[in-house]
C-alpha cells in the first residue's frame, strides 16, 4: 500500500469509518506498527487495543503494557504480570502489587519463596 492511500485510509478513519479503522488495524498488526497501533487505540478502536497489547506482549514491550494497564485496561495488566514474571521482574510485579492487583501479589510471593 502506498503512502498516499495510507494517509487516505487514515482520514477516512478519523472520520469514523470503521472499515477503514479496521484495515489500518490490520495492516499496523502486519507491520509491527506500535505507533498506528497506539493511534487507534487512543482514539477509541477496541480492535487496535487488543491488538496492540498482543503485539506489545510478543514484543515483550512492559512499557507499552504498563501504559495500557495504568490507563485502566484489565487485558493489558493480564499480560504484563505475565511478562514480569517470564523475567522475574520483581519491581514491576511489586509496583502493581502495591497498587493492590492481588495477582501480582501472588506472582510475586511465588517468585520470591523459590
Amino acid at each position: 500500500m502506498t503512502e498516499p492511500d495510507l494517509s487516505a485510509l487514515r482520514e477516512r478513519a478519523a472520520h469514523g469509518d470503521t472499515d477503514a479503522a479496521d484495515e489500518l488495524t490490520g495492516l499496523a498488526s502486519e507491520r509491527g506498527d506500535l505507533n498506528e497501533l497506539r493511534r487507534l487505540a487512543d482514539a477509541g478502536s477496541s480492535t487496535a487495543t487488543d491488538e496492540l497489547i498482543q503485539l506489545a506482549a510478543e514484543q515483550g514491550n512492559i512499557d507499552e503494557l504498563r501504559r495500557l494497564s495504568d490507563s485502566g485496561n484489565a487485558t493489558a495488566t493480564d499480560q504484563l504480570i505475565e511478562l514480569a514474571t517470564e523475567q522475574d521482574d520483581m519491581d514491576e510485579l511489586r509496583r502493581l502489587a502495591d497498587r493492590g492487583n492481588i495477582t501480582a501479589a501472588e506472582q510475586l510471593e511465588e517468585l520470591t519463596a523459590e
